[in-house]
């Protein structure tokens, strides 16, 4: 189970890292495509939710490799699933239904992360 965990707080830590790091300061090309997506959100969020994901993203991995408050990677996970729970609103009250589904299962595998750490699920390093 601590090899399943440690697999899931890696791959979506990338994901976060990367995605919050583009969102907080975005490629020329997809700043166009941040702000339609943004649009009719309060300014500044888009680099709200960046620095969020990229904390949360850091959140999944340094707790358990400097062995220090390791209980921070369940509460990591546990924001980034809010987080991912908003995009899945969002994305279902747009009608892009094609993002439903994969932003459901990466909230999903973050509850499960969360699940997996306070159960003390792997607690072995």
């Amino acid at each position: 189970m601590n090899l399943l965990l440690w697999v899931l707080q890696i791959l979506l830590a990338a994901l976060f890292i990367f995605h919050g790091g583009a969102l907080f300061n975005p490629p020329a090309a997809m700043q166009t495509v941040f702000a339609s997506m943004f649009a009719p959100l309060p300014a500044g969020f888009q680099q709200f939710i960046g620095i969020a994901e990229l904390a949360g993203g850091l959140g999944l991995l340094l707790p358990w490799i400097t062995k220090i408050a390791r209980w921070l990677t369940g509460w990591a996970a546990l924001g980034l699933a809010i987080i991912m729970l908003g995009a899945v609103v969002m994305h279902a009250q747009r009608g892009e239904f094609a993002q439903v589904i994969p932003t459901g299962v990466i909230t999903l595998l973050l509850g499960f992360v969360a699940w997996g750490r306070w159960q003390g699920l792997g607690s072995r390093q």
